[in-house]
């Protein structure tokens, strides 16, 4: 099978070594002529993931026909602001036949539209796209070495899904698969928010108690919002939800958690993210989620401090008393089941 991975920063890299290794045959697009040099020339992505080897199976290309020619699975790894250029740009070569398989986590800011809307906007008015979601705790160094990761394959058709499940579930990676693409969806972009603000309670030097209960009112806040817009509370309880929340929120790994704590360090957002090489997604989604929210009625406290703080210049210090001199409630108001 050829697999074509539009994005070849550290997740695409990573998931390109994992089709690799299952024997398929791989094409990593990048816009960066040093990638793709890096990869064709010395069988690494020395920029994006440093230290680890590429197997044989995989070259890269700076031209969008040419990754695209003769794939069957279409993997989107780009930063989710840059989905939609790149697939009015892939769309004079996509074809009926293609399973697009987004690894995206993110949703457009400027539409709130999941890469699922925005994959079947863009084509829509040629065929009808066969789409999968493809999330879940993953950390694109720890694929790479090979350790035991988890993750699921949702798509509308089920035997989308299980196509990418067979087509990626070797190894150490295990695929499972769901029908939620819109939880899974959510999942995936809801906790990168989640993961900034536990960067930022670690950042005051606050304890475990803090982060454990700003992760599982994180995960009640993500179910509030998802469910309101068609997902399944229970994919918000399954490896796209709260593995990828605690996960993201915990992990040394994490960019999202790196941006937050230095943020709760005192640092201002546009120095921590100019050192950076590759996307933090939750800096951007924060403005989606705050808008989605606001529109369908969804009360989503930490979401609002995390954007005050990015956009408002609110003090850390500040949006964390907030959030903890707020009414008293019961557990679960607000979500239905």
């Amino acid at each position: 099978m050829l697999i074509a991975i539009i994005g070849a920063g550290g997740w695409g890299t990573a998931l390109g070594i994992v089709a690799a290794r299952a024997g398929h045959t791989v094409r990593l697009w990048s816009r960066n002529a040093s990638v793709v040099h890096s990869i064709n020339e010395r069988r690494v992505n020395d920029l994006y993931l440093a230290g680890h080897g590429l197997p044989d199976g995989i070259e890269a290309t700076g031209e969008m026909e040419s990754v695209l020619r003769d794939a069957e699975i279409v993997l989107l790894a780009a930063p989710s602001h840059a989905t939609r250029e790149l697939l009015v740009e892939a769309s004079p070569y996509a074809r009926p036949e293609m399973l697009f398989v987004s690894a995206t986590k993110g949703i457009e800011i400027e539409t709130n539209k999941r890469i699922s809307e925005v994959v079947a906007e863009v084509f829509g008015r040629s065929f009808s796209p066969r789409f999968v979601c493809l999330s879940g705790p993953s950390f694109a160094k720890e694929v790479a070495a090979g350790q035991p990761t988890a993750v699921v394959a949702a798509g509308f058709d089920k035997t989308d899904s299980a196509t990418v499940q067979q087509a990626l579930g070797r190894g150490n990676l295990r695929v499972y698969t769901n029908d939620d693409v819109v939880g899974t969806e959510f999942g995936g972009a809801l906790k990168n928010v989640m993961a900034l603000a536990a960067g930022m309670v670690a950042g005051l030097g606050l304890g475990a108690n803090s982060v454990a209960a700003l992760i599982t009112r994180g995960l009640v806040e993500m179910t509030r919002l998802a469910v309101k817009q068609g997902a399944r509370a229970e994919t918000l309880a399954g490896l796209a939800g709260l593995g990828d929340l605690v996960l993201t929120c915990t992990g040394e790994l994490s960019r999202n958690r790196r941006v937050g704590y230095e943020l709760g360090r005192g640092r201002e957002i546009e120095d921590i993210t100019g050192e950076m090489r590759e996307v933090a997604e939750g800096v951007r989604t924060a403005r989606a989620v705050k808008s989605l929210a606001d529109a369908c009625g969804v009360e989503m406290p930490i979401t609002n401090e995390v954007y005050a703080v990015l956009y408002e210049g609110k003090s850390v210090g500040v949006a964390v008393d907030e959030l903890m001199s707020r009414p008293l409630r019961g557990e679960f108001k607000g979500i239905v089941l």
